[in-house]
C-alpha cells in the first residue's frame, strides 16, 4: 500500500544522506578518502531502512533488525554532535543530528501506514514458513526412498540376469554333452531263448517263515535287455514312438535316445522279413 508519507520520508532521508557525509568528511578531514566513511555509515544507515521495511527477520526476530537500526542512527547522530563540538557551533551540534532523527521516525511512520491490517503477522508468516519446510523434508525424503527402491530393483534384476545367463549356459553345455556322448546300444543278435529260473523248492527265511521264489515274470523282464524289448515291442505298437514310450516306462534308467535307436532298428528287420508298420 502507498502512503502519502512516502515522499516526505525520502526526502528527508536524501537530505540526511547528504548532511551526514558532508558532516563526517569535514570531520575526518581526510579529504577524499573521507568520503569512504561518510558513504560507509550512509549505505549502512540506508541498507537498516530497507530491511525495516521489508520486515526482514534475523534468526526469526524482527526487533534485532530495529535494534540495529536504533543503533546505527545513534552513531551518526553521536558523529554529528561532535563535528559540531569540534567547529565550536552549538546549533550545528543540536540540529545537525534532528535531521537523521527526523528521517527516521518518518520512515517508521510510513512504514506503519503501508502496512497492510488483512496481512498475516510475523507469528502466522512463521508458522507458515514451518510447515513450508517440513514439506520440502518430506518431499526430499521421498525423493530419496524412490531412489533407494529403484536402486534395490536394479540390483535385483541384475542377480536375476546373471542367474538366468548361467542356468542357460548350463543347459547348453548339458545338450551339447549329450550330443557329444557315444550312443550306448545293445548288439541286435538272433532271438534267443528267455532264461528261465528253474523253480526251485522255497527255501526258509532266517525268522523261520519260508522265502517266496522269483517268478518267471519278473525273471523275464530283468533278463530281457534293451533290443529284446524293443523287437518284443515293435510286434506290439504300430508306431515307433509308442514302442519308445512303452520300453522306457518298463526301464525308467534307460536313456531314451538309445531306446529309440534300438525301436528303429528293430522296426527295420520287422519291415525286412515281411511285417507290417
Amino acid at each position: 500500500m502507498r502512503t502519502p508519507l512516502l515522499i516526505p520520508a525520502i526526502t528527508l532521508s536524501a537530505g540526511s544522506l547528504a548532511w551526514t557525509t558532508w558532516s563526517l568528511v569535514d570531520l575526518l578531514g581526510a579529504g577524499p578518502i573521507g568520503l569512504t566513511v561518510a558513504a560507509g555509515a550512509d549505505i549502512i544507515w540506508a541498507s537498516v531502512i530497507a530491511a525495516e521495511a521489508r520486515g526482514l527477520r534475523i534468526a526469526g526476530r524482527r526487533w534485532l533488525v530495529a535494534a540495529i537500526g536504533w543503533t546505527s542512527l545513534l552513531a551518526v547522530a553521536g558523529f554529528l554532535v561532535w563535528h559540531g563540538i569540534s567547529r565550536d557551533q552549538i546549533a550545528m551540534a543540536v540540529a545537525g543530528p534532528l535531521l537523521p532523527l527526523g528521517a527516521k521516525v518518518v520512515w517508521l511512520l510510513a512504514l506503519a501506514d503501508m502496512r497492510d491490517p488483512s496481512a498475516l503477522t510475523d507469528d502466522e508468516r512463521a508458522q507458515l514458513a514451518a510447515m513450508e519446510r517440513a514439506m520440502r523434508f518430506d518431499e526430499a525424503q521421498h525423493r530419496y526412498a524412490l531412489r533407494r527402491r529403484e536402486m534395490d530393483a536394479e540390483s535385483l534384476l541384475a542377480d536375476v540376469s546373471v542367474d538366468f545367463e548361467i542356468e542357460l549356459a548350463r543347459q547348453e553345455k548339458g545338450r551339447e554333452l549329450a550330443r557329444r556322448a557315444p550312443i550306448a546300444i545293445a548288439p541286435i543278435t538272433p532271438e534267443q531263448t528267455p532264461i528261465t529260473l528253474a523253480s526251485t523248492p522255497e527255501q526258509p527265511h532266517a525268522s523261520g517263515r519260508p522265502e517266496p521264489a522269483m517268478t518267471s515274470a519278473i525273471a523275464d523282464r530283468e533278463q530281457k535287455s534293451i533290443a529284446d524289448l524293443a523287437r518284443d515291442h515293435v510286434a506290439i505298437h504300430p508306431t515307433n514312438p509308442a514302442a519308445t514310450d512303452a520300453i522306457c516306462s518298463l526301464r525308467p534308467d534307460a536313456d531314451r535316445p538309445s531306446v529309440s535307436a534300438a525301436v528303429r532298428r528293430a522296426r527295420q528287420q520287422l519291415d525286412a522279413r515281411g511285417g507290417y508298420r
